[in-house]
């Protein structure tokens, strides 16, 4: 008598794993980059921008070289009973439905909105559509199976069936087994369940109880059309419903989705266009919090409002008009907010960690100090320094060595002589990155030359050239050229500049400021200046705006 074995539907849980990034300490730049898969170990990165980068690449490696999802793994969303997307009900809410997990396993990526962490799961593809944030990258294939009584590959349960003759009720066949259950003699590792479909040649048991004198075969009927359903909109990493009413509102969340994509690969931004459509996604998302009472949909409208009246300001700041839009177009060097702060940046830096007294060791640092900004390290020619108006360049240079602020290649001399095609060596150790400290700046290496070229073209303006004025009016030329509002008036909202910050700046007493001033508008840099009670009033000459850093 053979044996029957009840076969096991063992299921492994689902893997799941975090790539995080954290801050690397109180008051710093750099992050901590961890990812919970045993083997990798954490680092250290000079940005959060970086830090991103690094990231995705990290996550993509493991899913480049990692296996597959498998079709036998317990979903991990149910393993976590769903609660990741299945929001708590509030006293004012519905309660949440039963859910079920369900359709093929599937390898999902989970991104945190401010780009925190990244989060890969082995689950079901309900879950992983339920999750706003949710990509899947990978698919696991159905398990095959195979039919009791059809011809599995080696032939043996249609030998056993047709052997076995006719059952026990007046030649009828036996009851057909149970589709989980192996009998004795099947081929191991056999599948125990193999669909048989109309147009495929019958198998000898099938033929054996074919009798067409007895029963006619019946018409075959024509295959139902399958039930398409339209295309589901996508907006902000989240599905647009079928059922969404008014369907107005529908249509209006799918296309503003499809506008947005559209945008992202356009050649050239226009933030016209973009706070357009933020304004309509704010008015969209609005409508469809009123209909579903989503807390998260009310939160991204606001968000998208914050959006649209930031793309319309940026707008405003690169075609250099005035928040109400009468201003007058200026193309500036510096053309984003982000420039502007940089170059305030580096201006404060400079004069918190000036080595040496006097405007001339002022100017030359600042200069010195953007050539190796992002690495501590940069290239210097002997024209760099004689174009900068200073009476004794190479004691200034000697004397920036002689106190370890700057370091050479060579010396002095090989400095001065060195030509655009054999540039010389030059690093300033307090700015050169280490593990501990990433450095004053966190900007980037393409936003270095930005800066550097822009200061050099204050600092060799034609009229300041011309008049030859000395390091004290071009310190004052930088200065101005970042403390001035949209419309180009002096200090925020054009309410003026404090005197006192700014002699410290341009390295003279408050008593010599005046006559510098003076100086400055005669050059035609300032218009309608003014001294009085503390403050400099006044605002740049529409000549000099494209050298203008708004303040915000």
């Amino acid at each position: 008598m053979g044996m029957e074995t009840q076969t096991t539907n063992e299921r492994v849980t689902g893997r799941t794993w975090t790539v995080r990034l954290d801050p690397a300490g109180r008051g710093r730049a750099d992050v901590r980059l961890s990812c919970s898969r045993p083997g990798c170990a954490a680092q250290t990165l000079p940005s959060a921008a970086v830090g991103r980068t690094a990231a995705v690449e990290h996550l993509k490696a493991h899913l480049r070289t990692g296996p597959a999802p498998r079709p036998e793994a317990y979903c991990a969303c149910r393993a976590a009973e769903c609660h990741t997307h299945i929001r708590p009900t509030g006293p004012r809410e519905r309660p949440a439905a039963p859910w079920r997990c369900g359709g093929a396993v599937v390898l999902a990526v989970v991104a945190d909105r401010e780009g925190r962490w990244w989060q890969v799961m082995e689950c079901c593809s309900r879950c992983a559509a339920a999750h706003p944030t949710a990509k899947v990258v990978a698919t696991a294939p159905p398990p095959a199976r195979t039919a009791p009584g059809r011809q599995a590959p080696d032939g043996s349960a249609e030998d056993r069936q047709a052997a076995a003759g006719p059952g026990p009720r007046g030649g009828r066949p036996a009851p057909a087994a149970d589709p989980f259950q192996v009998t004795e003699g099947a081929a191991p590792g056999a599948p125990a369940f193999a669909p048989h479909f109309s147009h495929s040649a019958p198998g000898p048991a099938a033929a054996a109880y074919d009798v067409p004198s007895q029963r006619p075969a019946r018409a075959a009927r024509p295959p139902r059309p399958a039930r398409r359903r339209p295309p589901r909109g996508r907006i902000a990493q989240r599905f647009v419903p079928h059922d969404l009413r008014p369907v107005s509102l529908r249509d209006e969340l799918t296309e503003l989705g499809e506008l947005f994509r559209a945008y992202q690969q356009r050649d050239e931004p226009d933030l016209a266009l973009l706070a357009e459509l933020h304004d309509r996604k704010a008015e969209a998302f609005h409508a469809w919090y009123e209909v579903t009472l989503d807390t998260g949909l009310r939160l991204d409208a606001q968000r998208a409002e914050q959006a649209a009246d930031a793309a319309r300001l940026q707008h405003l700041h690169r075609s250099g008009q005035a928040p109400d839009g009468d201003g007058p177009a200026v193309a500036r060097l510096l053309t984003a907010q982000a420039q502007w702060d940089h170059a305030r940046a580096v201006l404060a830096y400079v004069a918190a960690h000036v080595p040496l007294p006097g405007p001339e060791a002022r100017l030359l640092t600042l200069m010195l100090t953007l050539r190796t900004a992002q690495s501590g390290v940069g290239n210097l020619v002997g024209q760099d320094i004689r174009g900068l108006p200073l009476p004794e360049p190479e004691h200034l240079v000697g004397q920036l060595v002689a106190c370890g602020w700057l370091e050479l290649s060579g010396t002095v001399d090989e400095l001065m002589d060195s030509r655009p095609e054999s540039p010389t060596r030059i690093s300033v150790p307090s700015l050169i990155p280490t593990d501990d400290d990433p450095g004053p700046f966190t900007f980037g290496r393409k936003m270095r030359p930005r800066l550097s070229g822009w200061a050099q073209r204050v600092v060799g303006e034609k009229k300041l050239r011309k008049t030859k004025s000395g390091a004290d009016a071009r310190l004052l030329a930088l200065a101005l050229a970042t403390q001035v509002s949209v419309d180009a008036q002096l200090g925020p909202e054009g309410e003026g500049i404090d005197l006192d910050p700014l002699a410290t700046w341009c390295a003279v007493t408050p008593d010599e400021l005046p006559a510098l001033v003076d100086r400055m508008t005669a050059t035609g840099w300032l218009e309608e200046a003014e001294i009085s009670d503390g403050l400099l009033t006044g605002s740049l000459s529409e000549r000099v705006l494209p050298f203008s850093c708004p303040l915000m």
